[in-house]
């Protein structure tokens, strides 16, 4: 066999919890994946990878990678070191004590003992986060709600707009106005910027809204930089500013919305004057944006994750949704509001999730309350006795984590987890699985970031003993004697199974073009045509714009948890958008302010995503060890200078860094990337140890944006 032979290329999707859902070549050599590469077809990717991806083939090939089933034998939460705190065995061995275990639960307690809990560290339909949902809703248990991010923003979404997936990300390069609206798009939606440059290239004005200034605000042409989670005053702000300037298309508001008259008068508070009070952000230039917004058409809002991390931010997303219809931005190719293009995917969710095996009132426990459904500090009857853990890493990821790590200590909790290293959630784990990486897996990926379904095919064997996710449920399904057809499928067979072949938005293609180009764009118009909502036509009940919502009920949007209808929020919503104040900040809790002065935000990390390559040295490398940065202002009044090692602190918990003092950040507030392992950090803590497991309100969204601290200097 020559050469030629013995390489092969195979159709990656990168797996990760990021807007681009990049399309990916796998080069495979004699069965070994030697590189991994962006698939310059790929009208997103176009042929690059960001500098998480750019090595994926030495990331599979990581020498600290699981490889064998492990059980507990020292310690919870010693780790690995030492070689004593887990043995190996087999996945015979795994899987019967596993279904052992669960089974003597099951009898003493009942099904809901055990909770399953993910969230995206796989995206994908057969792998990723609802994976498991058939299984465990099969199985009985504890239904869990995933709420890390876009829940609060979607839930206001749905109830705004309906489920649109808005303006198409490709459509930006129309637009004459672009808004990057609590969205660092450099760092986590890199593939969005080059339509964004292309915008600017033909005349396009960026702007970027954002509490600091990130690597993209210093790539705008104006940054606005409200206080954090002031959004909502100042898109009030902004509205009340386009009405009293007669900015208003009034047409468009007429024929496509509901409520206006009510949105006006709510508005009428939110004088400039006033929201540059609350908000920081001058009174002359709240004008001069909506001035600016409302009459440079077609304008583009892209909003971030970040906007719904404070008490607020879901209530601020509804009056951002408003702006389109108000400035008549709909009208336009390239004009309104890029959310989730999710909504439009033809994926048979329900198929995917098995809600019909959810028995009628199924109690559901929150991603972000793990601390307290673990701990007895939230009453459940059962208590949680068993814990799945796959494609998260809570120790790093949840808040509270060390409320999470008193939980994970029990030793009456029978705690499995699926990972490819032992994380720092892993170190807790009574029985630990190898999951197969992505090019050791058949997948399906959609996005939150554009209309592309990418295919991606197993490229090469899993090492060691690894699995893919999917085929631990099918063992499970077996040891639990669930013969059920979904249990016998195969990865192949899945992948067709998840999507509505007969959906018009799949133009009536079938497997095969994903095998032979690896992705396709659903059909919801193209790039210079699509214009979803120039004459209404909104998912919602009324088909407009839902500006005023009568007897609307709190709720998290399904597939956030496993598709279950029962057991949602239901308290009674605001009727409008609003402002809603920080639980925690110098204006709201004066007393906690004295302790703790400083608001702190926590984006996710450049190098990393979430916690994922906070492992590697060279992802650390250029990612920098964990930094804080602060005001020249803040750092002198505490004696702190550039590089000091500083210690950030609440009542929660505290976690350390070194001092980055610098003009990026405004007095008040301090900066931490998320995503750092515990375990290596400078001290036993990370950015989660001082975040609070609050909801903001609409879809139970976290609050991380919305926690006071301290910073002091490490002698």
């Amino acid at each position: 066999m020559d050469d030629q032979a013995k390489q092969e290329t195979y159709f990656g999707a990168c797996p990760h919890d990021c807007p681009d859902t990049c399309s990916m070549h796998y080069e495979v050599e004699d069965g070994k994946l030697v590189n991994v590469r962006g698939n310059k077809d790929h009208p997103i990717t176009r042929g690059t990878l960001c500098v998480k991806l750019k090595d994926f083939h030495d990331h599979h090939a990581n020498p600290e990678r699981l490889m064998y089933p492990l059980r507990r034998v020292g310690p919870k939460g010693s780790g690995p070191n030492g070689g004593n705190n887990f043995e190996r065995i087999t996945w015979d061995e795994a899987i019967s004590e596993i279904g052992q275990r669960w089974r003597a639960i099951i009898d003493e307690h009942g099904a809901q003992a055990i909770m399953p809990y993910s969230y995206l560290g796989n995206m994908g339909l057969v792998q990723g986060i609802n994976s498991g949902d058939p299984f465990f809703n099969r199985l009985g248990s504890t239904v869990n709600e995933k709420t890390f991010c876009t829940s609060g923003s979607s839930s206001a979404w749905l109830l705004t707009n309906g489920p649109t997936g808005g303006v198409d990300p490709e459509s930006f390069v129309h637009a004459k106005y672009i808004v990057i609206w609590a969205c660092n798009t450099i760092s986590t939606n890199l593939h969005h910027w080059p339509f964004v440059l292309e915008a600017r290239k033909r005349g396009a004005k960026v702007v970027v809204i954002d509490a600091f200034r990130s690597r993209t605000a210093k790539g705008a042409d104006w940054h606005i930089c409200p206080r954090p989670g002031t959004d909502g005053a100042l898109a009030m702000g902004i509205i009340n500013s386009m009405i009293e300037q007669g900015l208003v298309d009034q047409e468009y508001v007429d024929n496509y919305t509901v409520g206006f008259p009510e949105l006006k008068e709510r508005a009428r508070e939110f004088t400039p004057e006033y929201v540059q009070a609350i908000t920081g952000v001058k009174a002359a230039d709240i004008m001069k944006f909506a001035r600016e917004y409302a009459t440079s058409q077609p304008a583009a809002i892209r909003i971030g994750v970040a906007i719904e991390r404070s008490a607020g931010g879901a209530q601020a997303s509804r009056a951002i949704y408003c702006l389109p219809a108000l400035a008549g931005a709909w009208r336009h190719v390239g004009g309104g509001v890029l959310q989730l293009p999710l909504w439009e995917f033809p994926v048979d969710w329900a198929k995917a999730a098995r809600p019909d095996w959810i028995k009628p009132g199924t109690r559901v426990v929150n991603n972000l309350r793990l601390g307290q459904a673990l701990t007895g500090e939230m009453h459940l009857d059962p208590p949680i006795k068993s814990l799945f853990v796959f494609c998260t890493n809570p120790v790093s990821q949840a808040p509270e984590t060390n409320k999470i790590c008193a939980g994970l200590q029990r030793e009456d909790l029978f705690t499995v987890v699926a990972e490819h290293f032992i994380t720092d959630t892993a170190k807790y784990a009574d029985i630990i699985l190898p999951a197969a990486m992505a090019a050791e897996a058949e997948d399906m990926m959609w996005s939150w970031g554009h209309f592309y379904l990418t295919y991606n095919q197993k490229a090469v064997e899993p090492p060691g003993e690894c699995k893919p996710t999917s085929e631990m449920w099918r063992l499970l399904a077996k040891e639990m004697e669930f013969d059920d057809p979904i249990f016998q499928m195969t990865d192949s067979e899945l992948c067709e199974a998840y999507l509505l072949w007969d959906d018009p938005r799949m133009s009536g293609i079938d497997m095969e073009h994903f095998r032979t180009h690896g992705y396709f764009r659903v059909n919801v118009g193209t790039a210079d045509n699509r214009l979803p909502h120039a004459e209404g036509n909104f998912p919602t009940p009324s088909g407009k714009v839902e500006m005023l919502l009568n007897d609307a009920r709190n709720f998290v949007a399904p597939p956030f948890r496993a598709m279950y209808e029962g057991e949602q929020d239901g308290d009674l919503l605001d009727p409008l958008p609003g402002y809603v104040p920080n639980r925690e900040s110098p204006q709201t809790s004066p007393e906690l302010a004295r302790q703790y002065p400083l608001n702190i935000i926590s984006p996710k990390s450049h190098a990393f995503l979430n916690s994922c390559y906070a492992n590697e040295p060279h992802k650390v490398r250029i990612q920098g060890e964990q930094y804080v940065l602060i005001s020249p202002l803040d750092a002198n009044a505490r004696n702190i200078r550039e590089g000091d090692p500083v210690r950030v602190s609440n009542a929660r918990g505290n976690f350390e860094g070194v001092a980055r003092v610098t003009d990026d950040v405004n007095p008040g507030i301090v900066v931490a990337t998320l995503g750092y392992w515990r375990s290596r950090n400078r001290s036993d803590g990370s950015v989660n140890s001082i975040s609070s497991d609050a909801w903001s309100g609409i879809g139970r969204a976290p609050t991380y944006s919305d926690n006071l601290v301290e910073v002091t200097r490490v002698n």
